[in-house]
């Protein structure tokens, strides 16, 4: 309640000021970044937030004693928007590049991959499998046109390069625990940028470098947070905002709590589906795209452990007994005092699964860990906590921007997008970045009546 009398107390002060006053619906790094590109072009931004914190997916939580991100983050090389901000809030310093590994659980062993020997000799495939995956993953580093990828069943499309073998082994347990049902309707372009990304975060052929900052996401999060109100922006937490006012083809404002306030434009950068709910006065065609959008949902398992599961970063899994595609070992790249795992498990909101109790879930870690290393006992387990997501991630099938409305609407002084719209790109920090710094530019500059 106070950021919202904040916000009403400063409204009159912001009137008086040069520049456009813009509303921005939520806190997620796209929604910081757009607001961080409005205050320092003059502009006063308004961030609503339902959440009691900033940072979305990248939020912080206290894991006792310890804070930490509830759903896992990384950095590649190639970040350049993500490095160009921590450069211009002065935090750069914080930055750290680590050498990291990745592991293969495959046949009840755990196996070194990631790399051209790793391959070489992995055990469960032939040579010309072997060959065929390595070539293909090659390829999809070097190319930077996604285009012809776009209209292309991604399934369809690496079963063709791979062979049968190969996608049978190292790729069709990663799709189906985490589509499901979608598995057979998915982009190639968009899985071509998952492999390109991880691919161009090696600095040689045989060895991958990632990155963390200094005290994790929230070093960024209260960077970006400090920048905004001290550019004159203000951003309120725990005020979801109820509707968005459309009068005439023209947005007036918002309402939250039992208020409403005139706006110049918005901006919203919430998930898609919460778009129709918030908006119900967007043109019928416009509603029909944005209702016909799915998203896969995450039970996110955050582990802390006395000692180390193993020793890589990544670790694919395909076991018939565990249904997840991988985890993370988190402190494998960021010094912690105590060893962080992170276990998603992925699924379609709509799944059974989703509905069942955070217990479920813990238990199979735990059980999952023990097989992959037996040396853990129950003492190792020092506590598990699961957190959910219902819109973790858009599920992009063939030609999916070009079913998207605009982010530009056809309402004069609304924009709305998440991280769908830097389709083909997986969502990402850095990708978010720089797709709300180019929104709040182009919404700056349009003209409204």
């Amino acid at each position: 309640m106070q950021a919202i009398n904040q916000s009403t107390q400063q409204s009159t002060q912001q009137q008086t000021k040069q520049g456009q006053r813009i509303a921005v619906l939520g806190a997620g790094p796209m929604g910081l970044a757009v607001a961080y590109q409005l205050a320092r072009d003059g502009h006063q931004p308004v961030v609503f937030e339902a959440d009691d914190r900033v940072g979305g997916m990248t939020a912080m939580f206290d894991f006792s004693g310890l804070s930490i991100e509830r759903y896992y983050h990384f950095h590649c090389i190639s970040d350049t928007a993500f490095l160009t901000m921590l450069e211009e809030l002065g935090i750069a310093e914080k930055m750290n590049w680590v050498e990291t590994r990745m592991g293969y659980w495959y046949q009840d062993k755990l196996q070194p991959w990631g790399n051209p020997v790793a391959l070489l000799k992995f055990n469960g495939l032939s040579m010309v499998a072997k060959f065929r995956y390595g070539l293909h993953a090659f390829l999809s580093t070097k190319r930077n046109n996604w285009k012809p990828l776009d209209n292309v069943e991604a399934t369809g499309w690496i079963k063709r390069w791979v062979g049968a073998e190969a996608y049978e082994v190292l790729w069709r347990r990663l799709f189906d625990y985490k589509f499901y049902n979608y598995t057979d309707n998915l982009s190639a372009a968009w899985i071509w940028s998952r492999i390109r990304r991880i691919g161009r975060s090696r600095y040689s052929l045989f060895r991958e470098k990632l990155g963390y900052l200094e005290g994790g996401s929230s070093t960024l999060l209260h960077a970006m947070h400090a920048a905004i109100e001290a550019h004159g922006g203000i951003i309120n937490l725990q005020t979801p905002v109820s509707k968005v006012h459309i009068v005439d083809g023209k947005v007036t404002g918002l309402a939250y709590g039992d208020k409403s306030e005139q706006f110049d434009k918005v901006i919203s950068t919430v998930p898609l589906p919460y778009v129709s709910r918030l908006m119900p006065d967007l043109p019928a065609e416009v509603l029909e795209k944005f209702n016909a959008v799915k998203n896969i949902a995450v039970v996110c398992v955050i582990v802390k452990l006395r000692c180390s599961l193993t020793e890589n970063f990544w670790l694919n899994v395909n076991d018939p007994e565990m249904d997840i595609p991988g985890l993370v070992e988190y402190s494998n790249l960021r010094p912690l005092d105590d060893h962080i795992a992170y276990v998603p498990f992925y699924m379609p909101g709509e799944h059974p699964k989703f509905a069942e109790p955070d217990q479920v879930f813990l238990d199979k870690v735990r059980r999952y860990f023990k097989k992959i290393n037996p040396a853990l006992t129950d003492a190792d387990f020092i506590e598990l906590r699961a957190s959910r997501y219902r819109h973790a991630q858009p599920i992009c099938d063939p030609g999916y921007l070009d079913k998207l409305p605009p982010a530009d609407l056809p309402v004069e002084g609304l924009w709305v997008a998440d991280t769908s719209y830097y389709y083909p790109e997986d969502r990402g920090i850095s990708e978010s970045i720089a797709y709300g710094r180019e929104m709040a530019k182009n919404a700056a500059k349009k003209a409204v009546a």
